[in-house]
């Protein structure tokens, strides 16, 4: 291979790797803090972040769990066994609570910050 031929192809390598981590690292469109409502219809907050965690300020304690896109929408896997999921509907947000995998109740849900 020429050398001038390595420098191109060494040059195209290091831009997708550059463009691979830029991406990796870039903020995920559901990170961020939504306010939605409980089942009584209290507003609470949940929180997600970069690093896959959750958590929202409902309770005395708060909550805490895990959150991955799934499906086009942010799966929040709770310590109390509870499931929220936060999906798209046309030029709105929605927030639905699972309790296994019977819905319990659904508010909307808006990004905050």
């Amino acid at each position: 291979m020429t050398t001038t031929r390595k420098v191109v192809v060494g040059t195209l390598a290091a831009a997708a790797a550059f463009a691979f981590a830029g991406a990796a690292l870039a903020e995920h469109h559901f990170t961020g803090t939504w306010k939605v409502k409980d089942s009584s219809g209290a507003d609470f907050e949940i929180m997600l972040g970069k690093d896959g965690a959750a958590s929202a300020n409902r309770g005395s304690e708060g909550m805490k769990g895990k959150w991955v896109e799934k499906d086009g929408a942010a799966v929040i896997t709770w310590d109390t066994g509870w499931t929220t999921k936060i999906t798209k509907q046309g030029d709105h947000y929605k927030k639905t609570a699972f309790e296994g995998d019977k819905e319990k109740n659904s508010s909307d849900a808006m990004k905050v910050k």
